[in-house]
């Protein structure tokens, strides 16, 4: 396994969670990212954390691996952090700099939002991207979308787009390193200066990257075409899906968490979370 593995990127194993059916991953994240924003406090989130933990190590996905797909997310997380706590009020303040007021709530409030953040990217990334192939979660996409094909919707096309889009997450992460390590080669500078100078030092690299990215489609569209792909009609499957009694129960148990969720959120007490 890589351990420099970029965030969306598949890692090969052969733990549960790698063998459970691609339809019964989309349903069970579905339903954790549900879960996620239905809890509300403390004791909400200790589960939820304890439950993602129980994942990574379900998933025999090194820690190392799973803190680097965190990366993308820092400025997010940290932009979230910032606004809840200086803009966030409460009861309880601790900070009176007349212009900036920070309460104890701001805090409790963004350090559950960022929880929720790294918990969503966590939980996610366990049941599709680092645990499922590119072409498996096109095929449960595609079979679980497929009722709508019968009234025009080009279910096939639709889950093909969206595979190739996770796909090419880590290849332009990627990419996007060696351009800045490249422009810095060249004497550029990406971390002084004000917030004008810094945007258009981020020109050099957005411009080449869209260039690689165009080259990268028209590179794809060739050889799909080459390979006489037409879409989904009358395509066959390699393999062929069956859903077994472990996916079965990995959904009924991520559906009772949620149940859990909702009765902790009503009947124990707790700081509770605004958002």
């Amino acid at each position: 396994m890589k351990m420099d593995i970029a965030f969306g990127q598949y890692c090969e194993g052969n733990s549960i969670l790698h063998r459970l059916d691609p339809r019964a991953k989309l349903i069970i994240s579905i339903i954790y990212i549900v879960v996620l924003f239905l809890a509300k406090n403390v004791f909400t989130f200790a589960l939820l954390t304890l439950t993602t933990m129980a994942l990574v190590i379900l998933s025999g996905i090194s820690l190392r691996v799973i803190a680097g797909g965190l990366k993308p997310i820092l400025f997010i997380a940290l932009f979230t952090a910032i606004i809840n706590i200086f803009f966030f009020t409460g009861d309880t303040l601790l900070v009176d700099l007349k212009i900036v007021k920070i309460y104890l709530e701001g805090l409790f409030n963004a350090g559950l939002i960022v929880l929720r953040i790294v918990l969503l990217i966590v939980s996610t990334s366990m049941f599709l991207t680092y645990t499922t192939t590119p072409l498996a979660l096109t095929d449960g996409m595609e079979r679980l979308l497929s009722p709508l094909a019968k009234i025009g919707v080009p279910v096939h096309d639709f889950s093909m787009m969206m595979t190739i889009a996770l796909r090419f997450i880590p290849t332009l992460i990627e990419e996007t390193g060696k351009i800045m390590n490249a422009q810095k080669a060249r004497g550029a500078d990406f971390t002084s200066g004000g917030l004008i100078k810094r945007a258009r030092a981020i020109i050099p690299i957005i411009i080449p990257l869209f260039v690689s990215a165009f080259r990268r489609a028209g590179d794809l569209a060739t050889a799909m075409e080459c390979r006489c792909y037409t879409g989904g009609a009358g395509r066959t499957r390699m393999n062929v899906l069956h859903a077994k009694w472990y996916d079965f129960a990995f959904v009924l148990a991520v559906t009772a968490l949620g149940a859990a969720v909702v009765l902790m959120n009503i009947y124990l007490p707790g700081y509770t979370v605004t958002m």
